[in-house]
């Protein structure tokens, strides 16, 4: 009678979890898997679709009634030939990257002096200072691209790749110093009290102790900073006119749209290879961005 009743019980405790495990797998299901296929979907539907409409030959492109929207028959490569070999995206490219790379040192070398001089020299009102810098980053460019333009054109550096330089780290610095604070705020200060106390300067702290220990956050900043830049369209459009200055964003949308033409499958194949650059900058250092971003937010 007794091991009946235990068999009893164990199959009443197996059924009970058995029909948890199921709770738990549909819960997990509808909490997790459901939602991180909706944001692949709305996150990799643009690439997508900027693929297959570079590829695909003129008559699909506007009919729907013999062809799907969502497919290409017969790819073909003549968009990005015309691109590539008709159009001045090569020169664009070649701008963006100058443009980014320069504004993105820039930024970097002035980031990290401001954060180290806030995080790590402890004068009065630093942390106000380090709040009023990450709300300058705040203001939106819509607004600061008018007072910035007469003062570009007071330099003589109008339509000149100098003046997108020269400009953009007025939006990169500010986030990349708040960036920075944080990753500085988490390096141990006794590491840089004993430098102190061998007799090091601050100099030799910041470029043998600091920096060395701050890469991932370094790297972080950098990524941020040459994908505002490489992206960036107000500046580029107000402060460049001609063609072969123009940067892919301002060249690929005043080149390639003629009137009400619009230029589909080159227009596609241009943000398409404008993309691949920050993807693979990206895929390289994907985990240096997010510890640092983590670091950076708990701080």
């Amino acid at each position: 009678m007794a091991t009946g009743s235990r068999l009893m019980s164990k199959t009443v405790t197996d059924d009970h979890e058995g029909m948890d495990q199921f709770e738990s797998r549909r819960r997990k299901i509808f909490v997790v898997w459901l939602p991180l296929l909706v944001f692949l979907f709305v996150l990799l539907f643009p690439f997508y679709w900027m693929a297959i409409t570079a590829v695909k030959p003129n008559a699909q492109l506007t009919d729907y009634a013999n062809h799907s929207p969502f497919w290409v028959v017969g790819p073909t490569l003549d968009h990005i030939k015309y691109l590539l070999f008709e159009t001045s995206y090569p020169g664009w490219l070649w701008n963006t990257l100058v443009v980014a790379v320069c504004s993105t040192f820039l930024s970097l070398f002035a980031s990290v002096f401001a954060a180290y001089a806030i995080e790590r020299l402890r004068f009065r009102g630093a942390r106000l200072t380090g709040l009023l810098i990450f709300l300058a980053y705040l203001v939106p460019p819509s607004i600061l691209f008018i007072p910035l333009s007469v003062i570009v054109f007071q330099m003589g550096i109008f339509d000149s790749k100098l003046a997108l330089i020269l400009t953009y780290p007025t939006f990169l610095i500010p986030f990349c110093t708040w960036l920075l604070m944080g990753y500085f705020r988490s390096i141990p200060y006794e590491l840089e009290e004993s430098a102190l106390v061998d007799g090091a300067t601050r100099w030799q702290i910041l470029t043998k102790i600091v920096l060395p220990l701050a890469v991932p956050g370094l790297i972080s900043a950098g990524i941020f900073a040459f994908t505002l830049s490489w992206n960036e369209f107000i500046y580029a459009l107000t402060f460049i006119s001609s063609s072969e200055n123009k940067t892919i964003p301002v060249g690929v949308l005043t080149e390639l749209v003629r009137g009400d033409v619009y230029e589909w499958g080159a227009l596609m194949s241009g943000a398409l290879l404008g993309s691949l650059p920050v993807v693979i900058l990206y895929s390289f250092f994907v985990d240096y961005y997010v510890s640092s971003m983590t670091g950076a937010v708990k701080e």
